[in-house]
């Protein structure tokens, strides 16, 4: 059948179909939580840039390239995360363990030749000029592990049985090793939290809950005690319990964090006026003390216009965990969700003062290409759960 002009038929009711399943997909992402991951990257491009300017007689194009490399690092990691929105979350869980072998293998390059010491860890792989750190992809390949493992209880379990849990520490171990030799003990942490949190809401039964706490009480007990840190953190331990016992030492940046943050007050001195950022007092601030530029030259509105943010992020994200009637799908959730809550304490924390210094960035708003990538990844993860229909396996 032909139509008036003699032209194969058309097919308003396909085209119809095909537009309304792009729109009805759009509306399906949760736009709260998009906005505000995209509230934090123009904050965080803001401080970036305002961290990274030169003081007197520096060169302002320094300033410049940070910035340039900071949006190039989020336009590529924004277009990578919404891809992996678009995609089956059932088909990005096939490739959990290759996600998962792929990031092992890259902890194992850092240790050899091909591995590079940034600020005394050995943690990235430059390759032509490109650094990429394998440790923050591992936490995307470790949540895809484990809500495989733990979203499969078998012979008509309703709990991730002992054998799932025995999986599931073999699947920790590994990494964990390898990052705590390089060694960057923040990524440690973060690991860890990441396996405690998403065993506690599994459902796993409380004796190997209840045991993972011990067991991680006792490690902690047993490095401090058999004296097994580095001499430096050993340091970054002791400002904890004493910031002021040696501010032009150990507790220097813990000490110039504090005065850039209090110096702030209310309303902030303002953007690219701050007297500490301004003079590089702080070190690291452009990644892993951030926060303290918002704390300077926005005050204590922008600090909290930042946690507001992340704690919106960290809500959305539970309230897509609590929506899903599938286990894989929630655990996924439930670590991402436990991985940025975790991480952004801890990094707010050391900012205050009442977190030893680590060297873990601010999700979405510190500088750094590969923590940005993972970060959009697993932000991919959680819009890919929420945009499908969760009740279908």
């Amino acid at each position: 059948m032909l139509n008036e002009m003699g032209g194969p038929p058309r097919r308003p009711l396909e085209l119809r179909r095909t537009v309304n399943s792009a729109a009805g997909g759009a509306r399906r992402l949760d736009w709260i939580l998009i906005c505000a991951v995209l509230g934090l990257c123009v904050m965080g491009a803001l401080l970036v840039w305002a961290a990274t300017l030169p003081g007197d007689g520096g060169d302002p194009m320094e300033s410049t390239e940070h910035l340039t490399r900071h949006l190039a690092h989020m336009g590529v990691a924004l277009v990578v995360g919404l891809a992996v929105a678009s995609i089956d979350y059932r088909t990005v869980r096939a490739y959990a363990p290759l996600v998962y072998l792929f990031t092992l293998v890259g902890l194992v390059l850092v240790l050899t030749p091909l591995g590079a010491v940034i600020n005394g860890s050995r943690g990235w792989i430059v390759v032509a000029g490109l650094q990429y750190q394998p440790s923050e992809l591992m936490k995307v390949g470790l949540i895809m592990v484990l809500a495989t493992l733990l979203a499969e209880p078998r012979d008509g379990e309703t709990r991730p049985m002992s054998r799932d849990v025995l999986f599931c520490l073999l699947v920790l171990v590994a990494p964990l090793a390898l990052v705590a030799l390089q060694p960057d003990l923040g990524t440690a942490l973060v690991l860890g939290a990441i396996f405690l949190g998403m065993l506690v809401l599994s459902g796993a039964s409380v004796i190997w809950v209840t045991g993972m706490v011990a067991c991680g009480a006792l490690a902690v007990a047993a490095v401090w005690v058999f004296d097994l840190l580095e001499p430096y953190q050993m340091q970054r331990v002791a400002t904890l319990m004493d910031p002021a016992a040696d501010p032009q030492g150990a507790g220097y940046n813990s000490a110039q964090a504090l005065i850039a943050v209090g110096s702030g007050g209310f309303e902030g001195t303002g953007l690219f006026q701050g007297e500490q950022t301004h003079g590089r007092f702080v070190p690291e601030q452009h990644t892993d003390f951030v926060f303290t530029v918002a704390g300077e030259e926005l005050g204590f509105l922008g600090a909290v216009a930042v946690i507001a943010l992340i704690a919106t992020v960290l809500w959305r994200i539970l309230r897509i965990a609590r929506a899903c009637d599938l286990p894989y799908p929630r655990m996924v959730c439930i670590g991402v969700a436990t991985w940025f809550g975790f991480q952004s304490f801890v990094n707010i924390g050391m900012c205050l003062g009442v977190m030893p210094v680590t060297g873990i960035p601010l999700p979405f708003v510190s500088y750094g290409g590969t923590a940005i990538l993972a970060n959009m990844l697993a932000l991919g993860l959680v819009l890919g759960v929420n945009s499908r229909d969760r009740g279908f396996e």
